[in-house]
């Protein structure tokens, strides 16, 4: 199969995905909460980004490579954390780390990850960052940091925008947890996805590793017991306010570079800089956690102008090709992040697919840049349109 002619792009790969996944699978990695307002508006917005083309210019060749956090990498985007990724398809987190690793990349993995955070590491070499959803427990927090410290991770994200439980009514509808609950109406979907069922069944159940060392499992009562502990320990012990005090240990905890995920504010982001992040990730949560939030096409100028223009600013939200990616960057981020459009194309193409959405995406901002008559990513400022 020709792949570069059957999937030239981004919208190709989430068709045959979706086609691929059970519902239950594909709700939670599409949907929103409400009424999926933010998840539509992070789009609107972005379509609504105008770049000027401009033809009396002297770029030849685009040039992608940039430098974030003392790294240098081959392209200003990177794999955003996703939540049951292994879920969404069996072994998306090596698959995806894998390619970023050859992309030269960042891979950032989620703390709610079916594959170890030591083993994600080996994989993704110096492109692997971890993302810490923080739990309530001191105790716990500092463990996990040793163990990324232990592991040699050096970037640490930092999600501030889960202070609370999150009621997502598609969630609720299909029941969906991690391990999965085998109901009638899963074994169902199962049955209808034979592809994703039988790379489910060879990869194994799947499990949040990571933290599983951290609840009480019971000794017997097997599959059933399992998921009532995975989601007692979720529902009880994540979940609140990264303030000044929490916010401070971590910081203390962590020797490398610190990002906060889920700033939509000024006032925000200056207080994490103020107690010591490294940079901010301008973030709703891929329009998931609060359906009246802004999106951060919004919201990003007027951060970039509070903060000044040595503050590294990464951003995600709605982004599905080069081109939006070339549009975020002219609004001033420094750096792209995406989650959604990477386990499109692995659940699309399995292991072939971190590579091929990767030189995709690559192709697309070259071409945009080269259109616009962008030499660098660090040009993109000076051709947006300022008109919103």
């Amino acid at each position: 199969m020709d792949i570069e002619k059957k999937y030239p792009c981004v919208a190709d790969l989430e068709a045959s995905a979706l086609r691929r996944l059970p519902k239950f699978v594909r709700d939670y990695l599409t949907g929103g909460l409400g009424n999926g307002i933010s998840v539509q508006k992070n789009r609107t917005a972005l379509n609504a980004v105008e770049l000027m083309p401009r033809y009396f210019s002297d770029a030849i060749k685009p040039d992608l490579h940039c430098r974030l956090l003392g790294g240098d990498y081959d392209a200003p985007f990177g794999v955003a954390p996703v939540g049951l990724s292994g879920l969404i398809w069996p072994k998306a987190e090596m698959i995806l780390a894998a390619a970023a690793k050859a992309h030269h990349i960042p891979y950032v993995l989620s703390t709610a990850a079916m594959a170890r955070l030591e083993d994600i590491r080996q994989i993704a070499g110096e492109n692997a960052w971890f993302q810490l959803y923080t739990p309530r427990e001191k105790a716990i927090r500092k463990d996990l940091l040793h163990r990324c410290k232990q592991a040699g991770y050096n970037v640490l994200v930092v999600t501030v925008d889960i202070p609370y439980r999150t009621r997502r009514e598609q969630d609720i509808r299909n029941g969906i947890s991690v391990p999965p609950r085998f109901d009638l109406a899963t074994l169902c979907q199962m049955i209808g996805h034979p592809s994703w069922a039988l790379r489910m069944l060879l990869a194994g159940v799947p499990k949040f590793v990571n933290l599983a060392p951290y609840y009480d499992r019971e000794k017997s009562g097997g599959h059933s017991a399992e998921i009532k502990q995975s989601i007692k320990f979720i529902t009880e012990r994540f979940g609140l306010h990264i303030g000044r005090e929490i916010f401070e240990e971590i910081r203390a905890d962590w020797p490398g570079k610190l990002l906060v995920k889920g700033v939509l504010n000024a006032e925000d982001a200056q207080n994490y800089l103020n107690h010591g992040a490294d940079g901010l990730i301008i973030s709703n949560h891929g329009g998931r956690q609060l359906d009246a939030a802004p999106s951060p096409v919004d919201v990003l100028p007027c951060i970039r102008e509070a903060v000044g223009v040595d503050v590294p600013l990464l951003v995600d939200g709605g982004v599905r090709s080069g081109l939006d990616v070339a549009r975020m960057l002219a609004l001033g981020a420094d750096f792209v992040m995406m989650g959604r459009p990477f386990l499109f194309a692995v659940a699309a193409l399995d292991h072939r697919g971190g590579d091929h959405v990767m030189t995709i995406l690559k192709a697309e901002l070259q071409s945009t840049m080269g259109q616009l008559g962008c030499a660098t990513a660090k040009d993109l400022p000076q051709v947006l349109v300022k008109n919103r």
